[in-house]
């Protein structure tokens, strides 16, 4: 049934390129019976006499300055531009080229085509100064609807991975576990150049530790997106843009890194421009070594008295892995192109943690002390197919875009543990107890997704298109313990889970613009089918939503650069397959963390009034947002008669949350350049489990702040520092949390590379510290994830000087903007 709905879904795809299509170069029948008149040129550099390609040329009507048509510069520097007889104007322009004008272009009735000849193009040095100025400014972007962070230009990216990339965005937090946060909620959406992919994991967090930064183009924060884009994330979108490069000849970037505690790792981003095709492909190689630490301490109380619990955790977490992507562009002309890539990754893990428990009676005596080790083996392949085809019309925004894309996770995970109790003098109490468990999961999924946008008059246009998603997860997990000279299978936390999802999706948009007032108006229909199966008991959960997702968006653009936006969007999140697996880990025998079948999606009217202000030196966005949320999902802890927690996600009733947002970016002086985000939030948790209320009201924020200050023009020194508040949750809260980090760059063999330094977590502050309170328990504990880290990085172009601003045209493309 599922290949049968992935084939109805491609041949709804073809056909719909059949309806829109045109021959390719966008003549039509008529045209060819016509032979349609040209005009052609060759652009050269004024200096080296070096062909520009990617040029932009414009024909305009001689009268009354109208445009007719337009295109770009081939790798030879030539153009082509089809016209109907008559006198024309013709405008060449280049990124820090002066712009040239050609005027009284005449082709008559009886011309087949017009030749400019050789047209020299002359460097334009203020605009050369003046571009390299405003990028120095610019490794944030901002906008009212989408932030836009520049990863190249931040030293504390420099040889990490994508977690630590996130962690350094304004307005985003990754915590210790790795668990995203977008303004405070982790009900954020995660993609990969407009798309879900294997790049960053099923669950988000180990995959994005994988992908190397090296990798990494830049960073999208989208806080109420449009219906255009996928329903799921209530919070937002985070969409990483990969590099990939379309620069003529041959060109990359290599780069390697090695650090203390133990990392190292090798990477490189290599192209090939030849004519109409490009060739290009990145490897990464990465080894890390995180040592943690963390303790907890518990009160227990019971018709027997009160018990405590002191628990201590140190680990060793070790990666290593490695990412191969290549691909083709094909133009088969400056409208029409064919992009084909493959992803393949493996990930080998190398775990290991001892837990020491320290047991007390009610008189605060040391009853007992057991020491629990586990080792673990992990060993993950991934690999991505994707194929994409990109259609621009003769009508200027005229586009068509289809794609498709395969993606196989294969990961597998061994374990042993061996548990062992002494009393306090030491003596052995009984022999110990000896676990091993296995985990093999295969992942198989599926998307094909068409989007067509449509001009309508001069600014206004119309947007529609389908998505298709199908998700297969198959996870068998058994965990055993040697019993009677034999290992016998803990039936209780073994199982096989299968998880299927398909989910189909129809959208429409239209928005135009009227002075200056702006709207855009859209509706998206998404139908969803999950169904997941206990095969240990034959359980079956089947589930289906049906929905709509309404957005409006309204701007005004005041005078002296102010503009304002008003927005609403409709929002959910689906339960993630490891919030619906019933168990899932088991390294601590004394708190087990476990998911919940019968989870219902949460949905959100999201709202949300922005204003952006633009100085010549400085820029602020602000931004107030509120957030209904029904069927939110908060995490629970119980505890039973023998002291051992579970904790597990439940939906209580709904989520009232208010907040406002601040960011900006100013340049007090000359060399230096300061940026941050300040979030303060409140929200108001209603809802109760089994009898018990767990409502919640609380309030907090969160504010980063980078300072970046160049010296002696080769030199960069970079600082940030973060701190989160402390919050309330349905069951205690959180406390607070700070950190500092600390880099600095210099630019060496004439700026064709650079050697960056950055200290991470300066002062090994960064650690998660909570409160939990229970009916007849009360826990307190702090974890952390990963101590200070020093790494030293060196980055080497090839055939590229050290980019100083926003990317040319046909230069370091970094993957497709988002088509939903």
């Amino acid at each position: 049934m599922a290949l049968k709905r992935i084939f109805l879904v491609i041949s709804g795809m073809f056909m719909l390129n059949l309806a829109f299509s045109q021959p390719l170069g966008g003549q039509s029948d008529a045209g060819f019976l016509d032979m349609p008149r040209m005009i052609k040129g060759v652009l050269l550099d004024e200096h080296t006499g070096a062909p520009l390609e990617f040029a932009a040329i414009s024909v305009f009507t001689q009268k009354d300055t109208v445009l007719v048509n337009g295109g770009i510069s081939d790798d030879q520097g030539t153009f082509t531009i089809e016209v109907d007889p008559g006198s024309y104007l013709v405008k060449i322009e280049y990124i820090s080229y002066r712009t040239k004008w050609i005027d009284d272009v005449f082709i008559g009735e009886k011309d087949r085509e017009i030749d400019l000849g050789t047209i020299i193009l002359a460097p334009d040095a203020a605009m050369l100064e003046e571009v390299e100025v405003i990028a120095e400014r610019s490794q944030l972007q901002m906008g009212l609807d989408k932030k836009i962070f520049n990863v190249g230009k931040d030293l504390l990216s420099r040889g990490g991975n994508a977690a630590d990339i996130l962690d350094n965005i304004p307005s985003v937090t990754v915590d210790i576990e790795g668990n995203v946060s977008l303004r405070g909620s982790q009900n954020v959406r995660i993609l990969v150049d407009g798309k879900p992919s294997g790049l960053v994991g099923i669950g988000d967090t180990q995959g994005l530790q994988s992908l190397q930064g090296n990798m990494i183009e830049r960073v999208e924060i989208i806080t109420n997106p449009s219906a255009r884009y996928e329903a799921e994330g209530m919070s937002g979108i985070i969409n990483i843009i990969l590099r990939k490069q379309r620069q003529s000849g041959f060109n990359g970037v290599l780069d390697g890194n090695i650090g203390f505690p133990a990392q190292y790792g090798l990477g490189a981003n290599l192209n090939y421009r030849k004519s109409n095709v490009n060739w290009f492909a990145s490897y990464s190689y990465r080894h890390r070594e995180s040592p943690g630490r963390g303790s907890l301490y518990q009160e227990y109380v019971s018709d027997a008295g009160t018990t405590y619990l002191e628990q201590d955790r140190t680990s060793e977490r070790n990666r290593t892995s490695h990412n191969i992507r290549a691909g083709i562009d094909y133009f088969f002309n400056e409208k029409n192109i064919l992009t084909f890539s493959g992803m393949y990754r493996i990930s080998k893990g190398d775990d290991f943690s001892e837990l020491i428990y320290r047991d007390f009676d009610e008189a605060y005596s040391l009853t007992s002390i057991s020491t629990r080790n586990e080792n673990q083996l992990e060993d993950e392949p991934n690999l991505e197919w994707d194929l994409n085809f990109r259609r621009d019309f003769k009508n200027e925004g005229q586009r068509l875009d289809l794609s498709f894309q395969f993606r196989n996770s294969d990961e597998e995970q061994s374990a042993t543990y061996d548990e062992q109790a002494r009393l306090p003098n030491g003596t052995i109490e009984a022999d110990p107890v000896l676990q091993q468990s296995s985990n093999k999961e295969r992942q198989d999924s599926y998307l094909a997704q068409a989007d067509y946008t449509q001009p309508i008059g001069l600014e206004g246009k119309l947007e529609t298109g389908y998505r298709g998603s199908f998700r297969f997860i198959d996870n068998n997990y058994l965990v055993e313990e040697w019993r009677n000279s034999e290992w016998e299978r803990l039936e209780n936390i073994s199982n096989h889970f299968n998880y299927d999802e398909i989910i189909h999706a129809f959208y429409f948009t239209l928005g135009n613009k009227s002075g200056r007032f702006s709207y855009q108006g859209g509706l998206r229909w998404e139908y969803s089918d999950v169904t997941t199966l206990l095969e240990e008991t034959n359980e079956e959960n089947a589930r289906t939503y049906n929905n709509l997702f309404p957005s409006v968006h309204l701007g005004y653009e005041m005078p002296n650069e102010n503009t304002i936006q008003v927005s609403y969007s409709r929002r959910l999140r689906r339960p993630r397959f490891w919030s619906l697996n019933p168990f899932f880990t088991f390294s601590d025998s004394r708190n087990f963390f476990s998911g919940n079948p019968n989870l219902d999606p949460e949905f959100t009217d999201s709202y949300e009034i922005g204003h952006v202000k633009y100085w010549e030196k400085a820029s602020t966005t602000v931004s107030l947002y509120y957030r209904h949320t029904t069927g939110v999902t908060e995490r629970i802890r119980t505890i039973d008669s023998a002291g051992i927690t579970n904790t597990f996600p439940v939906n209580l009733s709904t989520e009232n949350s208010f907040g406002l947002e601040l960011t900006y970016q100013v340049e007090p002086l000359k060399n230096w350049d300061v940026n941050g985000s300040f979030n303060f939030f409140n929200s108001s948790v209603r809802g109760e489990y089994n009898d018990i209320s767990y409502d919640a009201d609380r309030f907090s924020w969160m504010g980063r702040m980078t300072s970046r200050v160049k010296l002696w023009k080769l030199v960069d020194v970079q600082l940030r520092g973060f701190y989160r508040a402390p919050i309330v949750t349905p069951q205690g809260r959180n406390l607070s949390m700070a950190s500092l980090d600390l880099g600095a760059s210099i630019d060496v063999l004439n700026k064709n590379g650079t050697i960056t330094l950055n200290v991470r977590d300066l002062f090994n502050s960064r650690k998660r510290r909570y409160e939990i309170k229970g009916i007849g328990f009360y826990s307190e504990g702090d974890y952390q994830w990963r101590v200070r880290s020093v790494q030293l990085d060196f980055t080497y172009r090839i055939n590229q000087k050290k980019r100083r601003g926003e990317r040319q045209e046909g230069e370091m493309e970094g993957g497709d903007e988002m088509q939903f």
